[in-house]
């Protein structure tokens, strides 16, 4: 088992999976710009066991991305050890993440994600398998604060007594989704009741709203996911301490982030760059025909210097 850089002794910047978005180039981008652990897209256990070479090119980390968390779903305790095991042979990998709050309908009709939290008991076997079976140094496990209503503590306590190692809050029940106010004081509680290092994770966009959060929880570290989409700047602000960006990094984030998708997919990376950049622009002088323009352009030397061209001579506006 190798030892990683990974510390709880000051709070940590987590970027949070989310699928279709924290792939590799994205992931490396962040890492670089000051993220302190990333986390692959969700896997399917399922998907693992049968050999998915989709779900296994998944696992796939950039050379930065040290440490480095793989996230799986599942709810067959023989199944999710023949997943750990099948990630024991994959090195790199610092942390394996149970995924006990995925509100996703695909997801818990599988008895995954959170329809875990309706059944502690098996939550508890699955995550003390993953311990016994892993040979990695971390087990973790993200989740929410209930299905239908909150029983916070008592799930908490049950990753604790499981033996994770550490684990991910998010501040809202699965009937909440991503819509329902989050409750901090929640996560709070939580941090409170277990001794394990607790990361706050829901609603945080922002350098001064993560700044708050840490205050008001207590809590080891955050993790951003939707907030660092089209910001992944958020990560080098809360790691210099610096609440005002220059406009100048966040250029030289976004041209990072496209070579990274072109090395990574290829041409099709223009393609794929497409939704980002749409966010990227938000607010700057310009976006409209810019994003009109993205759609029909497919040469990656040509959607770079007209990127380049658009960072360099953009104002932005609100």
């Amino acid at each position: 088992m190798r030892k990683t850089k990974l510390s709880f002794d000051t709070p940590i910047y987590v970027l949070a999976p989310l699928a279709g978005y924290t792939d590799l180039p994205f992931r490396s981008v962040v890492k670089k710009f000051g993220a302190d652990l990333t986390v692959s897209e969700m896997l399917s256990s399922n998907a693992l066991v049968h050999g998915s070479s989709k779900t296994l090119s998944m696992i796939e980390k950039s050379p930065n991305e040290d440490p480095y968390s793989v996230q799986i779903a599942g709810a067959e305790v023989d199944v999710i050890k023949q997943a750990v095991e099948i990630l024991n042979e994959q090195g790199g990998i610092d942390v394996i993440d149970l995924n006990c709050g995925c509100p996703v309908p695909k997801i818990v009709g599988h008895g995954s994600g959170s329809s875990l939290l309706l059944n502690l008991p098996l939550m508890g076997n699955i995550i003390r398998t993953m311990k016994d079976t892993s040979n990695k140094e971390f087990t973790s496990v993200k989740i929410r604060l209930g299905f239908e209503k909150k029983n916070h503590i008592e799930i908490a306590k049950v990753v604790e007594d499981s033996g994770a190692d550490f684990l991910a809050v998010h501040g809202r029940t699965r009937a909440g989704k991503f819509k329902a106010a989050v409750d901090y004081d929640a996560i709070k509680e939580i941090k409170e009741a277990v001794k394990i290092p607790v990361i706050a994770n829901g609603d945080i966009d922002s350098y001064e709203k993560a700044k708050w959060v840490l205050e008001h929880t207590g809590a080891d570290g955050i993790m951003i996911g939707r907030g660092a989409v089209g910001a992944p700047w958020i990560f080098h602000q809360l790691k210099s301490g610096t609440k005002e960006i220059d406009k100048n990094i966040k250029h030289a984030i976004i041209l990072e982030h496209f070579d990274k998708m072109i090395e990574f997919y290829g041409s099709y990376g223009v393609v794929m760059f497409r939704k980002h950049l749409h966010t990227y622009s938000k607010g700057y002088s310009g976006a409209s025909a810019l994003r009109v323009r993205i759609n029909h352009i497919v040469d990656p030397y040509e959607c770079r210097s007209m990127i380049d061209d658009f960072f360099s001579n953009s104002e932005i506006v609100c």
